[in-house]
C-alpha cells in the first residue's frame, strides 16, 4: 500500500509541477481576472473530508477493541462524508462558470481537483466493500487489515486534498 501511495504522490507531483509552471514561471495571475473560486464551499468540503479521517480512525480503533458497532458506524459515516464531498465537488463544477478548455488556470483547476475526485471515488469504492465486509462480520480484533489498509488510503486522500485545497484555493 505504501508503494502504491508513493506512486500516487508522484502522479500528483506531476500535476503540481504543471500548476507551478503555469502560475509561478509564467507569472499567471491566480485566479485570473473574471474567474472566482468558491472558497467557502471548498472550505466546508475540506472540513467534511478532514472529519472523515477521524471517523475512519474511529472505525479502526473500534475493531481493534472488538467493538463491531463502532466499526460499522465509523465506516458508514466515513463513506457518507466522502460521498458528500464528491457530490459537493460535482455541484461546484457545474456552477463554477468556466470550463477546462478556457485557459491554463481552468485546465489546472479541473485537472488537480478532478484527479483528487477520482481518488475519492476509488477510496469510496474501497470503503464500500470494507463496510459490506464489516456488516458480514469479516473483521475481528485479530484480523482487521482490510480496515487498516482502507484507512491508510483514505488518510492519503485527505492529506492530498489539504495540499490541493491550500494550493488551488488559498495561495
Amino acid at each position: 500500500m505504501l508503494l502504491f501511495i508513493s506512486s500516487e504522490v508522484m502522479l500528483f507531483g506531476a500535476f503540481f509541477t504543471a500548476y507551478f509552471f503555469i502560475r509561478v514561471v509564467n507569472g499567471y495571475p491566480w485566479p485570473p481576472e473574471g474567474f472566482h473560486l468558491p472558497k467557502y464551499v471548498a472550505g466546508i468540503n475540506t472540513a467534511i473530508l478532514v472529519s472523515s479521517s477521524f471517523t475512519v480512525h474511529w472505525a479502526l480503533q473500534s475493531i481493534r477493541r472488538g467493538n463491531r458497532a463502532g466499526l460499522q458506524s465509523g465506516l458508514v459515516l466515513t463513506f457518507l462524508m466522502g460521498l458528500t464531498f464528491l457530490l459537493t465537488q460535482a455541484i461546484e463544477y457545474s456552477r463554477v462558470g468556466f470550463a477546462p478548455h478556457d485557459n491554463g488556470f481552468a485546465t489546472i483547476f479541473f485537472s488537480l481537483t478532478g484527479l483528487h475526485g477520482a481518488h475519492v471515488f476509488v477510496g469510496l469504492t474501497i470503503l464500500f466493500f470494507a463496510t459490506i465486509r464489516a456488516f458480514r462480520g469479516h473483521f475481528t480484533p485479530e484480523h482487521y487489515h482490510g480496515v487498516e489498509l482502507s484507512g491508510i488510503y483514505w488518510h492519503f486522500v485527505d492529506v492530498m486534498w489539504i495540499v490541493v485545497y491550500t494550493t488551488i484555493y488559498i495561495l
